[in-house]
């Protein structure tokens, strides 16, 4: 791993972790943009193993977004137009041409390449899964006020709760009583991870408000490339599902995939599955040792966008 930090356009910093091949080209690299609360040492596991299954000379690159892990806290006027820049940032470092964002990420990753449209930083190959992206209205948004009153009080176990209860509905945790709930969020809430929870909790809301509160339309994403890659996890809450189709019926030559047995968890999980159709999208088209042109998981072979 190779770890360096990178000034921002306003001052900040960004902390960028390296995994793989350290001087690969842009074609060969891969950047991870992180979900809500995550750091980029959440991702270490599935970075090393998507760099694993890229294969040789390629690299992963995945960065602490603002008020997480090393980078800076998020500025005063923090919005989705932060995090484009960003990613504008660590593009312009790393030459990275292929991106892939989950969940949150997924949110800003879609939104970044719209904005890049008609420029350099439109990447090769573009994938997201479980994107947080709230499609004409497809994320139900009520719970936010709530989480920020609580955790803008200390109320750790109910800020948990809030969002417990609004990401996996229809479940048996869903239908538990509000305070029951928090009580048994609090106790949790000891845990190390939970801990690292807590700390990422006052960004986790402006992240989530920047991401969230726009309803955007799938038609504003019509004008994503080509091959874009939607994903989502067969046990992952119903609105990912929803969300990914309704993109990929508006993006023109935009693919879509269902991993049954996958939860929203599993791309830092790095589980098997994904992490192996991750890396078949990725290296479609690339060539072989022999020079012949590399199948995708389906066999197919595909041909590189110029």
């Amino acid at each position: 791993m190779k770890e360096r930090v990178l000034p921002t356009h306003d001052g900040g910093r960004l902390a960028l972790y390296s995994y793989g091949t350290d001087d690969a080209p842009g074609e060969k690299r891969v950047l991870v943009i992180g979900g809500a609360f995550l750091t980029a040492l959440i991702y270490r596991p599935f970075s090393i193993e998507l760099a694993k299954g890229l294969g040789d000379g390629w690299a992963v690159d995945v960065y602490d977004r603002r008020g997480r892990g090393n980078s800076s806290e998020q500025p005063a006027d923090y919005s989705m137009a932060t995090e484009i820049q960003d990613v504008r940032t660590v593009l312009t470092a790393t030459g990275a041409r292929n991106i892939l964002g989950h969940s949150l990420g997924g949110a800003v990753a879609l939104n970044a390449v719209q904005e890049f449209t008609g420029t350099s930083f439109v990447p090769d190959r573009l994938a997201v899964y479980d994107a947080a992206v709230n499609i004409d209205g497809s994320i139900d948004t009520a719970w936010l006020d709530g989480f920020e009153d609580a955790v803008n009080n200390g109320r750790v176990g109910h800020a948990l709760a809030h969002m417990k209860k609004a990401t996996k509905p229809g479940s048996a945790m869903a239908r538990i009583p509000e305070p029951v709930l928090a009580g048994l969020m609090a106790v949790l809430s000891r845990t190390k991870v939970n801990r690292m929870f807590q700390q990422v909790m006052p960004s986790g809301v402006g992240e989530l408000r920047a991401a969230y509160d726009e309803r955007d339309h799938a038609r504003d994403f019509s004008v994503l490339p080509a091959g874009t890659h939607f994903m989502a996890g067969g046990k992952s809450p119903r609105y990912y599902k929803v969300t990914a189709k309704r993109l990929h019926a508006a993006v023109p030559g935009s693919t879509y995939q269902l991993s049954p047995k996958c939860f929203h968890g599993s791309i830092p999980a790095a589980v098997k599955e994904l992490v192996t159709d991750i890396a078949a999208y990725f290296t479609a088209g690339a060539e072989r040792p022999d020079g012949e042109p590399r199948p995708d998981a389906t066999g197919a072979i595909r041909v590189p966008r110029g």
